[in-house]
């Protein structure tokens, strides 16, 4: 696979372009806010969850939860984000990494205890388990009697950053393989870098959001290996995933602004070069 530099339009245009609900919604906040940051809210209780999403709402595009880790998750942990996903214009995304048999995961989706679909804009799955469950999650995206059709959007977790992923190759490939087959439910793809050339209509526009974006560290004790929002946007990340790196700084907020300003400036840089200058 060719590395790709990713679109080189601005958001506005996508959001006119794009057929999916949420994929608009996504330009359109991202455009709005002056913002293509992603920030990866690794809390163990809803109050520091609910915290952090108040204080640097104003300042992200989305505002990614691995909500498995809430000990105390309840129907306030639920209303709270969506009251502050409202008030501070910014989409939820889930990095469940849902794998499993079709059957399974549309049970974990709709319904489950973590009650996804009610509060998630995005969800994410690998394919590890087979093609079935992009098919299975499909299926219930488009359900006649799914309350939230049209409000909620799939991203393939395509590649990881750390150390010795095994989301590579054939793996990263049929991920790309599977995305257009599904524009009900599939916007784009958790990767490191952009995979596909949208066409000038904008078909094949897939959102590329790409994790370990770190601007003081190269990686983790743990396999995690990190990069800038610079080097990230110009492998085609449309939007950038830190962590640590904003919420563990000694002022988040600052730390949030600083993550804001580079991801966009990358983004303006990459822009240009659209418009040949």
């Amino acid at each position: 696979m060719s590395e790709l530099q990713g679109s080189q339009r601005p958001y506005h245009e996508r959001a006119l372009q794009h057929p999916h609900p949420v994929a608009k919604r996504l330009f359109q906040v991202a455009e709005l806010k002056k913002s293509n940051l992603v920030i990866s809210a690794d809390f163990t209780d809803s109050k520091s969850l609910l915290t952090c999403a108040d204080r640097l709402g104003p300042y992200i595009a989305v505002f990614k939860t691995h909500i498995d880790l809430i000990a105390d998750f309840s129907d306030e942990t639920v209303t709270g984000l969506k009251q502050l996903a409202k008030k501070h214009n910014f989409l939820i995304f889930e990095d469940r990494k849902l794998v499993d048999i079709g059957h399974t995961v549309q049970k974990q989706y709709h319904g489950g205890a973590l009650r996804l679909s009610e509060w998630a804009d995005l969800v994410n799955l690998s394919i590890l388990s087979g093609d079935g469950i992009v098919e299975a999650l499909d299926q219930t995206f488009t359900a006649a009697d799914f309350p939230y059709r049209g409000q909620r959007a799939l991203l393939l977790l395509a590649e990881m950053t750390t150390r010795g992923s095994r989301a590579v190759g054939a793996y990263t490939e049929q991920c790309v393989k599977l995305a257009p087959a599904y524009p009900d439910s599939v916007i784009g793809f958790v990767a490191t870098r952009a995979l596909t050339t949208p066409t000038p209509t904008g078909a094949g526009d897939f959102v590329v959001l790409s994790t370990g974006i770190n601007m003081a560290a190269k990686g983790d004790a743990l396999g995690q290996q990190y990069q800038t929002p610079q080097s990230a946007i110009a492998r085609g990340a449309d939007f950038i995933i830190a962590g640590r790196g904003i919420y563990a700084a000694a002022d988040p907020v600052a730390a949030a602004i600083a993550y804001r300003d580079a991801g966009w400036g990358a983004y303006e840089k990459r822009i240009q070069r659209g418009d040949g200058s």
